[in-house]
This record gives structure tokens, C-alpha cells and sequence, in this order.
């Protein structure tokens, strides 16, 4: 028996797959890779598996991970492969390894976050979107679990943020905070929307590119 973690890329279309599509997606693709899932013990055993930071339905990623278990003795060589010959377009596997460090050590999160304008960005962007969230306080109005409209500030969940703007786009390299609290990059959009509404964009899109744990090393 074996704890492994996986590392793998949502894009494209798989993109607007839902989280718990992906599960089960994930679920049907260990069998076809002769892997042979642990399963919960009760009435109802379900596998053991887990995202470790669920992906918003709309954006990608580069480095999302899944924690699992198999019944047999295994390191997680040959699992990519095995796993990538099953899986549907815009998911695939970038390794496979044993799960050593707990997901509570995840910190951070960087991300690519693009404002796309049909008539150009507007003068100025950059500027105005970096004054914007080095505030101490910006204001955003996010769902909670519960369903209700809470106001969040955004500010102190960000760590790093710069912005450049060319052409028909204005993008931000931006490292927030992934939980406890975490903070969706997506809401980046909410707030120029709500502070700056000329600066709405037309679309606006989230890559996930890198994870981190508190001293900023990188999180695998």
C-alpha cells in the first residue's frame, strides 16, 4: 500500500470540467492504468482520493496535485504514462511520487491573470490596477459555503502583484495566498470591476503556474 501524489495540467477544454466530474474522471482512469485504488471502509467505501487545492471551474492550470492511495507497493514510476494514455483532452499528468509532505504546508500560489479588451487596453491600466491593490484594503463581495455574499479584503491576501499591459491585454503575475484563507485570483477581476469599473474587462482569464509553502520554496 502506497501514498502518492500527482501532478497535472487542467487546460482547454478541460478547463470547464467540475470538480466533481474531475473526480470522477480520476476515478475511472486508475483502473485502465492497472492501478487499483484504496477504497473507505463502511456502508458506502468510496476511493481515497483528494485534490488538494480545487481548481475554480473556468481556469488552468500547470500544477495542480491529487493525493491518493493504491493497495499496491509502488513509488509512482510509470504512473504518468499509464495514467496520460486514458485521460480526455486538456488533462495530463506531469509526474507521479510518493505524498511526503502534508497539504497543510501549502502557503501560496502564482498565477497568471489576463484582462482582455476588444477596443484595446485602456491608457494608463497598469498603472491604475497596481495603485488599486496596493491598498490596504479592497473590498470584494465572495460566496461563502454557506451560499451568503460576504465582503472580503482582498489586500492582505496578496504577496506579490505586478502588472503590464500591451496591446489588447493587461496581465498580472501575482502570488496570493492559497488557504486559510485563500484567495481566488479570479476576484482580482471583481475588484477592478467594482473600484475601477472603466477597467472592466471584456474577458478575463486565471492560469495557475506555480504552488509554494510558506518560505516560498516550491510545493510538491
Amino acid at each position: 500500500m502506497a501514498k502518492l501524489r500527482l501532478l497535472f495540467v487542467k487546460e482547454a477544454q478541460a478547463s470547464y470540467i467540475s470538480h466533481l466530474d474531475l473526480m470522477r474522471t480520476f476515478q475511472r482512469v486508475f483502473p485502465r492504468g492497472g492501478l487499483e485504488l484504496k477504497h473507505s471502509q463502511g456502508f458506502h467505501p468510496h476511493p481515497l482520493l483528494s485534490i488538494v487545492l480545487p481548481l475554480p471551474v473556468g481556469q488552468s492550470s500547470e500544477c495542480e496535485l491529487l493525493d491518493f492511495e493504491v493497495e499496491q507497493d509502488a513509488d509512482g514510476t510509470g504512473v504518468a504514462e499509464l495514467l496520460n494514455a486514458g485521460l480526455p483532452a486538456g488533462l495530463r499528468v506531469r509526474g507521479c511520487y510518493p505524498a511526503v509532505r502534508p497539504a497543510r504546508e501549502l502557503a501560496f500560489l502564482r498565477a497568471r491573470v489576463e484582462f482582455d479588451y476588444d477596443s484595446g487596453v485602456p491608457a494608463g491600466a497598469a498603472e491604475k490596477l497596481g495603485e488599486l491593490f496596493a491598498r490596504g484594503e479592497v473590498l470584494v463581495s465572495k460566496r461563502t459555503k454557506h451560499k451568503d455574499l460576504a465582503q472580503i479584503n482582498v489586500a492582505p491576501l496578496i504577496r506579490s502583484l505586478s502588472w503590464t499591459a500591451e496591446g489588447n491585454r493587461a496581465a498580472a503575475d501575482v502570488v496570493v495566498a492559497a488557504q486559510n484563507p485563500g484567495l481566488n485570483p479570479g476576484l482580482l477581476e471583481a475588484a477592478a470591476a467594482a473600484y475601477l469599473p472603466e477597467l472592466k474587462p471584456d474577458f478575463a482569464r486565471v492560469r495557475r503556474l506555480e504552488l509554494y509553502d510558506a518560505a516560498g520554496n516550491v510545493f510538491r
